[in-house]
């Protein structure tokens, strides 16, 4: 079965989270802590959205098309776990949790010069300890570092940049904090990880209007309960998946300067959920397919994330070769939810993304 889950760990390494809800990227996954023995992995992936829309408000040219306004983005992610004894294991885990990146560029759209970019990492110290075979408790510390830029063309005003600041990278400390069930016979495991949210308070220079290095902007990154699970259901056969719930209403940004503060803010919390099953199929090749869905809230849009829930497929597979190294990949098809957006009206649908991921693992 190991092989098999090393598969389902691809729902990360292939950008699991492209086009979850608010700024989520990563999911914030620990399965590394839960890994047999010393392990380390690598993983990367790219995702390539093509997201796209038609301009609605006559006063600002109906029938404009903005062209993609999604960029591609790539993710990595890093982990070491082992075993200080029998009962006690110890994980260190570097990811890119959050993100968001959107430009205008195309100059037949009223938008034109408008863009927006966050990037984040983390590294997360977590630590776990069984207290018997069934039951097992984990926590440790994340710090968080984030960092942006956004422009901003209102049409009101014609042609051009109106707004734009660049926010400096940023650090914070939170924490994580869980429990496991598991039945080693038949592959079975629940895990309930709570993150809590993680404050920051951003350098920011405003350079339209030129005016330099102003008050920082504060920002809180949500609080949040990962479900993971897996089991066994057939001899060399696995069903996992997960629910994340992310509060999304408590980040707002309020950049200085800017004079329809919120810049960004959520109306809702999100759900994503995920489910898929693997397959072995030699004692050294399994399989898996994942589907994942995030229900779109209806509510208009956003400019700057012109999205509204999602459905995705993802086909994987891993190969393990006899000197304990795992070798897995993955493609993902995503189809991004419709939306209206609101402000500058446009018609956002029939967008997708695709995301590949690559993974390799090292037991030890």
């Amino acid at each position: 079965m190991k092989t098999i889950v090393a598969t389902s760990a691809l729902i990360i390494a292939a950008g699991s989270s492209a086009f979850a809800g608010g700024l989520d990227r990563s999911g914030q996954g620990i399965g590394a802590l839960f890994e047999s023995g010393d392990y380390a992995e690598l993983s990367f992936g790219l995702v390539m959205p093509n997201v796209s829309g038609v301009g609605l408000t006559p006063a600002f040219g109906a029938g404009g098309e903005t062209g993609n306004v999604a960029p591609s983005y790539s993710q990595i992610g890093l982990s070491f776990k082992t075993d200080l004894s029998d009962t006690t294991s110890l994980a260190v885990i570097f990811d890119q949790p959050f993100g968001a990146s959107v430009n205008y560029a195309d100059p037949s759209y009223v938008l034109t010069g408008t863009s927006a970019e966050m990037t984040s990492s983390s590294v997360t110290l977590v630590g776990r300890y069984k207290i018997n075979p069934s039951f097992s408790v984990h926590g440790g510390l994340r710090t968080l570092s984030a960092s942006g830029n956004v422009a901003i063309n209102d049409p009101l005003n014609g042609p051009g940049v109106d707004y734009a600041a660049t926010f400096d990278a940023a650090s914070g400390m939170g924490y994580v904090i869980g429990a496991a069930f598991e039945k080693p016979e038949i592959a079975m495991r629940v895990a309930l990880t709570y993150s809590s949210a993680i404050d920051l308070s951003l350098p920011t220079t405003l350079t339209t209007p030129a005016a330099g290095a102003v008050p920082a902007m504060d920002a809180t990154l949500p609080q949040s309960v990962n479900l993971d699970f897996q089991s066994g259901v057939a001899a060399n056969t696995l069903v996992f998946g997960s629910i994340r719930w992310a509060e999304w209403t408590s980040t707002e940004l309020n950049p200085f300067g800017f004079p329809a503060n919120p810049l960004l803010s959520y109306d809702n919390d999100t759900f994503t959920y995920s489910l898929g099953v693997g397959r072995k199929f030699s004692d050294s090749f399994s399989g898996s397919v994942t589907l994942g869905y995030e229900k779109a809230t209806g509510e208009p849009g956003s400019n700057l994330s012109p999205t509204d829930g999602y459905f995705s497929i993802q086909v994987g597979g891993a190969y393990t070769l006899e000197n304990g190294m795992k070798i897995s990949g993955g493609v993902r098809y995503v189809k991004v939810g419709d939306t209206i957006t609101e402000t500058v009206s446009g018609d956002f649908s029939g967008n997708s993304a695709i995301g590949v991921g690559v993974k390799i693992g090292y037991s030890f």
